[in-house]
């Protein structure tokens, strides 16, 4: 397999490094190859095209946000997926309304999560094409 191939790999940006590492351990105890980087700037500037499934995102950082930051990985990669996570609802549909308006609401976890739940999200999302 090429270094670089997918193999449900998925990247972790969240600015909280202790929420980070509960999802990193809750991914890959599910059978899931998972990486955190909790400053989105950084994120972002080592972001390597091909290699994730997945990108699992807060919303709400600070210098970029989980949305801005999407649009920027997409234009490096535009097969990978998305999952975003927020503890704000109402910081979540202000963005969502002004920078993607046709975004599936099924694509945004409210925090807390429970553990089946966003392992059923992301197993649904990966299994989706296109």
């Amino acid at each position: 397999m090429a270094a670089n191939q997918k193999t449900n790999r998925i990247l972790i940006v969240d600015d909280e490094p202790d929420v980070c590492v509960i999802l990193k351990m809750v991914v890959e105890e599910n059978g899931f190859e998972a990486n955190y980087i909790d400053d989105p700037v950084l994120a972002l500037e080592s972001f390597e095209p091909g290699l994730y499934e997945l990108l699992l995102l807060d919303i709400k950082m600070p210098e970029i946000d989980g949305f801005r930051l999407y649009k920027e990985i997409k234009k490096l990669d535009n097969k990978v997926k998305v999952c975003f996570l927020t503890a704000s609802d109402s910081y979540y549909e202000k963005i969502r309304k002004e920078e993607f308006p046709t975004l599936d609401k099924d694509l945004v976890l409210l925090k807390p999560i429970e553990n089946e739940d966003l392992i059923r999200h992301i197993n649904r999302i990966i299994s989706q094409t296109g």
